[in-house]
Formats: C-alpha cells, sequence, structure tokens
C-alpha cells in the first residue's frame, strides 16, 4: 500500500471537516444576522392594543347574518354605438333587492350534485 496515498486521503478528510465547519460557521452567522435584523423590524412595528383598547360589542348584541336575494342589474347600453361606457357611468355591482326572497331549492329530476347530470337523490 502507498503511504501517499494515505497522506492525500488524510488531507482531503481534513480539508473537508474544516469546510464543513467554516461553511456550519456561516450559516450560523447568517442565522444570528437575520434574528437580529427581525428584532430591529419588531422594535419599529407598533404595540399590540391594550385589552381597554380592543373592539368591544355593539349596545344592542351581536350582529347578525341577513340573508336576502338579489337579481342582477342590467348593464346600459351606450348612446351611440360608437362610443363606450365609462365606468362612472355604470351602477354598483350589487344589484337590486328581489321581489321574491325565497332562496331556490332543490327540485326533483334536475342534476346530481355538482351538475353531473346522474339521477340525484335516489
Amino acid at each position: 500500500m502507498n503511504s501517499a496515498y494515505l497522506e492525500i486521503a488524510a488531507a482531503n478528510t481534513v480539508v473537508a471537516a474544516v469546510s464543513a465547519f467554516i461553511a456550519g460557521g456561516f450559516i450560523a452567522g447568517a442565522l444570528v444576522w437575520a434574528v437580529q435584523i427581525g428584532m430591529r423590524v419588531r422594535r419599529l412595528e407598533l404595540r399590540p392594543p391594550r385589552p381597554d383598547e380592543q373592539p368591544r360589542l355593539p349596545a344592542g348584541g351581536a350582529i347578525h347574518e341577513i340573508r336576502e336575494m338579489r337579481e342582477p342589474d342590467e348593464v346600459p347600453v351606450a348612446k351611440d354605438e360608437s362610443e363606450r361606457l365609462m365606468p362612472y357611468e355604470l351602477h354598483h355591482g350589487g344589484g337590486k333587492l328581489s321581489k321574491n326572497q325565497k332562496p331556490p331549492t332543490w327540485s326533483p329530476g334536475s342534476s346530481g350534485s355538482f351538475g353531473s347530470g346522474g339521477p340525484g337523490h335516489t
């Protein structure tokens, strides 16, 4: 067996160990630096609200959900075919309150779940 080969292998092992140690030190230093930056940023943020600054329930209690049926608004037609509608000429997107407030229900014979066209409830 050649002793030069063993010396090269030992040198490679030492170089690998030293480079791993240097890389680990670099990563640890980067993590310490990131934590310091995070602490500096956190110090500049607003403090969390105190308990007396927290939102309170209204005097009438909790507000509950309101369910209402809406119908779409028609898009107005431009006066001249060559001109276009500007955003201020359009209505808001909420639509208007429907006269029929009964919610739609499942009707027998309609499609199955997710519109698959299946028999639905059997």
